[in-house]
């Protein structure tokens, strides 16, 4: 198998252990019922680990505990802090891209993608097959597939209705490699194209001010916008975000630090937060 395809296979490993862990919370499983769930002995899926994201099954499983997580959601006052003091400017530094965010007009929303070419692809990445749609103007959609691509397409194409979709491989592919392997891709920034209604724009561009290996809570993300009262609504809003990874939906959680409620699977999103809290983890390790 290529790289690629070796990342997924040890994604989807990563993931189905991630499951276990959930449905078998109360019974505590060790290291070893784990690694036999993937069919792997403790010491490969030991090293299976250290591969992927750089840290120990026992490290890496600490930063998806409640403890973990409520001591960075008391961090939180620092991180926002920070990104007020750098202001909503739609350009926000994330997994050391620039991305730059462009909202459509209330006339371009009404048309629902009418006059737009859409070009799409499936691809690989660290989190399993993902689909990644853009336009001239920027990235419009980027998902991630857990059984059925049509029916992730299907999702992509009722988002805009309009539009003409084109699959094309070859824009794709160097696109995903610069998103998810930005060392080995040039450094220009990243443009999306986001399309929703004034409070959703504001929460997904208040997103972009969460480093990465960071999270808050959703009555947070309610109160920098200044509308301390709507955190349902901003987990609405939340949970309508077209372009994972790229907007980190995944940074948000509960404020009694639960780790729920993605879009592409709560397993996927407690693998985004651990493997990105590993890498956090071994920059502060090397800096010391």
């Amino acid at each position: 198998m290529t790289t690629r395809q070796n990342e997924i296979h040890d994604y989807k490993r990563i993931e189905t252990a991630i499951r276990y862990i959930e449905q078998n919370a109360m019974k505590q499983p060790s290291l070893d019922t784990i690694a036999a769930h993937v069919h792997l002995s403790k010491h490969h899926f030991s090293r299976l680990f250290k591969q992927w994201v750089g840290v120990t099954p026992i490290q890496f499983l600490h930063f998806l505990t409640v403890e973990y997580t409520k001591k960075c959601l008391a961090e939180k006052t620092s991180i926002l802090d920070t990104a007020h003091s750098a202001g909503l400017s739609g350009s926000s530094r994330l997994h050391d891209l620039f991305i730059n965010f462009e909202a459509m007009t209330p006339g371009d929303f009404k048309k629902q993608g009418a006059n737009l070419t859409i070009e799409y692809g499936f691809a690989p990445s660290p989190f399993g097959v993902c689909l990644l749609a853009t336009t001239e103007r920027g990235v419009c959609y980027l998902g991630f597939v857990d059984e059925d691509k049509e029916e992730l397409l299907e999702q992509l194409k009722a988002e805009w209705c309009n539009a003409t979709f084109v699959q094309n491989a070859s824009t794709i592919q160097p696109k995903i490699q610069k998103i998810f392997y930005p060392s080995l891709a040039p450094s220009r920034p990243i443009t999306l194209l986001v399309k929703g209604t004034n409070f959703q724009i504001n929460v997904w561009r208040a997103l972009l001010t969460i480093p990465s290996g960071n999270l808050v809570s959703y009555q947070d993300i309610a109160q920098y916008i200044g509308k301390p009262k709507a955190s349902r609504a901003v987990g609405t809003a939340i949970a309508k975000n077209s372009i994972g990874y790229l907007i980190p939906c995944h940074r948000v959680i509960t404020n009694t630090g639960a780790l729920k409620n993605y879009r592409w699977g709560t397993a996927r999103k407690k693998a985004l937060i651990g493997w990105e809290a590993g890498k956090r983890a071994l920059e502060i390790a090397e800096n010391l």
